[in-house]
């Protein structure tokens, strides 16, 4: 906190701001000239949460003074010029209030439990603090202690908490913040705002054999085994397994339409003979019109017990039940079944979501093959060894729906990777179509190689 006297430059039109006491000539620290102070002008600054403030007073340096000592006062206090007094909430109070105002308004039951474990392990680190006192800093230590947490497994070994565990439970903590703001519950900076979440790696497709889903099928419990053959031949969710309605079953057209979904999207799966067999198979409850439930008509609950236990048995290690919607969609593939067809009969809005599948289609990569070929078959002797499946599937590692949109044709790529130049005389170029998604609607574009 200081008082100075601002002297005014008429040459060159600068404040210059003097703080030394009965300092009487000066030079303008803008254009060097010289300067005789015949008038006092007082300005007081001071800081008020890292902001530097600065206050016209006047000519009365005593009433500068006077006015600078009061600041300091209401800075103690607390109510620095009319500054509301902070809500002092408690994190744990405001976490319940959250998930009784939000998450169980808004959100759906399988998020509604998600929300209700994340809520419960940042009450555990942030207990007992004030919504005021969780800081960056802090946030970033619940991140790093987080990802370093190991819990027991029942068979006696252990396991870390993932990456995407962790990014989950920080997005929920940022919920929290942004609600407090707009409820007036918070006044400041969202403190998970800067925190960068940790790389995910989404990668994995674990899908079944042949020879193992007949295994499992034969290991399933009576309960368990419709609801994987439904599960196998649709590819859908099991949340949406487990809320189907024989109403949204058409069995006269082999449909099955779905309603809630993941996307919140109206969804229509053709059902085949096993599944409508299956559905058929299922004894129908008079006291409940979902299709999957127990003999007393109330719905399932969690069988995943159950559901690894028929792994167990039938040797299958490191298999979920949604694994099984990877089934589908692989054996799918690998039929010969295109991408984008596939896309629509699980749900996926993007296609880039539905190429991870790409690589078990043979035909995708055939096609990609005999381009290339065409392509480079002017350019190189029959004696010349070209190792065009090495080029393809470097080409298919690397390709990117999104590519279409922003980086040019595929053409281009494909010239980048091979270094290949279409020469005169060559054969026809072959075009390749690729579907792509943007903006809600589904392109079909040709690219020549």
């Amino acid at each position: 906190m200081a008082i100075f006297n601002r002297v005014y430059c008429a040459s060159c039109c600068g404040n210059n701001n003097v703080y030394k006491e009965n300092i009487r000539e000066i030079d303008c620290r803008f254009c060097g000239a010289h300067l005789k102070i015949k008038e006092n002008d007082f300005y007081i600054e001071y800081y008020n949460h890292g902001k530097k403030l600065r206050e016209h007073i006047g000519s009365s340096k005593a009433l500068a003074e006077t006015v600078l000592k009061k600041r300091k006062v209401q800075q103690a206090e607390g109510k620095f010029l009319d500054k509301k007094k902070e809500n002092r909430i408690k994190f744990e109070a405001f976490a319940d209030e959250y998930f009784e105002l939000h998450c169980k308004v808004n959100n759906k039951k399988s998020f509604d439990t998600a929300d209700k474990c994340n809520i419960k392990v940042l009450k555990e680190f942030f207990s007992g603090l004030y919504l005021n006192e969780i800081t960056p800093h802090k946030v970033q230590t619940f991140k790093s202690e987080r990802a370093q947490t190991v819990y027991p497994l029942k068979d006696g070994k252990a396991k870390t908490i993932t990456p995407a565990t962790v990014n989950r439970q920080l997005t929920c903590l940022k919920s929290m913040f942004n609600k407090a703001i707009a409820w007036g519950k918070f006044n400041g900076a969202n403190p998970v705002k800067g925190i960068k979440l940790f790389k995910e790696n989404n990668s994995r497709l674990r899908f079944l054999e042949q020879e193992e889903i007949t295994k499992l099928l034969a290991n399933c419990i009576p309960l368990v085994k419709p609801i994987v053959v439904i599960a196998i031949n649709t590819g859908m969710r099991k949340g949406e397994i487990m809320g189907l309605k024989w109403r949204d079953i058409d069995f006269k057209r082999g449909i099955i339409h779905l309603y809630n979904t993941k996307n919140g999207e109206k969804r229509e799966i053709p059902a085949n003979e096993t599944a409508i067999n299956t559905f058929i198979s299922v004894r129908k409850h008079p006291q409940s019109e979902l299709v999957f439930v127990k003999e007393n008509g109330e719905p399932y609950g969690d069988f995943k017990k159950s559901f690894f236990t028929a792994c167990n048995k039938s040797g299958i290690k490191d298999f979920h039940f949604h694994d099984l919607r990877h089934t589908f969609a692989s054996h799918l593939v690998m039929s010969g079944v295109d991408l984008n067809t596939v896309r629509e009969l699980l749900g996926h809005k993007s296609l880039a979501m539905t190429l991870r599948y790409s690589h078990l289609s043979q035909s995708f990569k055939k096609q990609a093959v005999e381009g290339l070929t065409k392509r480079i078959d002017t350019n190189t002797g029959t004696n010349d060894k070209v190792d065009v499946e090495a080029g393809v599937e470097t080409l298919l590692n690397s390709f990117n729906i999104n590519d279409l949109n922003n980086s040019g044709p595929l053409a281009h790529l494909v010239e980048h990777l091979t270094l290949n130049q279409r020469v005169a005389g060559s054969s026809p170029a072959r075009p390749i179509y690729i579907c792509s998604q943007k903006n809600s609607v589904v392109e079909k574009r040709s690219f020549f190689l």
